[in-house]
């Protein structure tokens, strides 16, 4: 398993590490299987990831408890990344939370659930527009100093908001849409991340599910699935998504490799991108993702995928 520093730290990430919002993520999947979620995190310290990322918003808490249950006697050779910012009321209420007192209050609630009492990279997961960031930054940096957190990121957030968050040059990491099918963040976060010197760690590296080409036109989303809300997934956008994805396969065949793989080989050839991580609901999907390392993707390579998905 290739490695990398997290930028600005001296804390080795490999570059396909294991998303988790499937991992007890029982607010944004249906039916999901615990024990499944469990197997998912063993497979992948079989396979060499280190880098697990997870949220306190995934599951309420879930995820970060079944996390720290498998990574239990491990954590000094993991790389553990959550994030914090939802507050959730007593009333079943939601809102975005960065004033200093919570995002301490959120990380010591995350801090026990892990079953650890530092965290490797902390993410302010969405910006909370009534609080300067400056202020939220200044409290992961006092975090930071003290010992309960080694890196600071930020996640969900407009260009603007990330060179607002990074004044002080605190930031390690940022977390965002990106994949094939989604190229926004290439107009102005990627190459603000690239020249600032932060990681660059796209969520959704397989489109959310449509790049591991299982899809069909007749393929629905469950009711409540929190993919329903994703623009990839409306009518129109969706059957344009897989004719590129049709096209996409074949040159994976070509490579030798799935399409996944080969989606993920792209994103790691992307210049910024350190790492990405891909989820999943089994065990041999992270097998398989594994492999992406292997992909090597030469000029001509990278110029037939930018056509497929014109």
């Amino acid at each position: 398993m290739q490695k990398i520093k997290l930028k600005k730290t001296d804390l080795e990430i490999s570059r396909i590490g294991l998303g988790t919002n499937a991992v007890g993520g029982h607010n944004l999947y249906s039916a999901l299987d615990e024990e499944q979620g469990g197997a998912l995190v063993r497979e992948a310290l079989s396979q060499g990831i280190t880098f697990f990322d997870t949220a306190d918003a995934y599951g309420l808490g879930r995820s970060e408890e079944l996390l720290g249950e498998e990574l239990r006697g491990k954590r000094q050779d993991v790389i553990i990344a959550t994030k914090g910012a939802i507050q959730n009321g007593a009333d079943g209420s939601r809102k975005i939370n960065n004033r200093p007192e919570y995002l301490r209050a959120a990380l010591e609630a995350s801090l026990k659930r892990l079953s650890t009492d530092y965290v490797d990279l902390y993410y302010i997961h969405y910006v909370d527009p009534e609080v300067p960031l400056a202020e939220s930054v200044g409290a992961l940096e006092r975090l930071r100093e003290e010992g309960k957190i080694r890196a600071i990121g930020l996640s969900n957030a407009t260009p603007e908001q990330l060179k607002e968050a990074n004044q002080s040059g605190a930031l390690s990491a940022y977390q965002g849409a990106y994949n094939l099918l989604q190229r926004e963040a290439e107009a102005e976060l990627l190459p603000y991340c690239v020249e600032a010197g932060i990681a660059f760690i796209p969520y959704g590296p397989l489109a959310f599910g449509i790049l591991g080409g299982k899809y069909s036109l007749d393929f629905k989303l469950s009711p409540e699935d929190w993919r329903n809300k994703v623009a990839l997934f409306n009518e129109t956008q969706f059957k344009e998504n897989l004719h590129r994805v049709s096209r996409l396969k074949m040159i994976a065949d070509e490579k030798n490799t799935i399409l996944p793989n080969l989606a993920l080989a792209w994103l790691l050839h992307q210049k910024g991108v350190d790492a990405v991580i891909p989820g999943g609901k089994r065990p041999e999907q992270v097998a398989e993702n594994v492999k992406a390392g292997l992909v090597t993707l030469i000029d001509e390579d990278l110029i037939k995928i930018q056509n497929a998905v014109k």
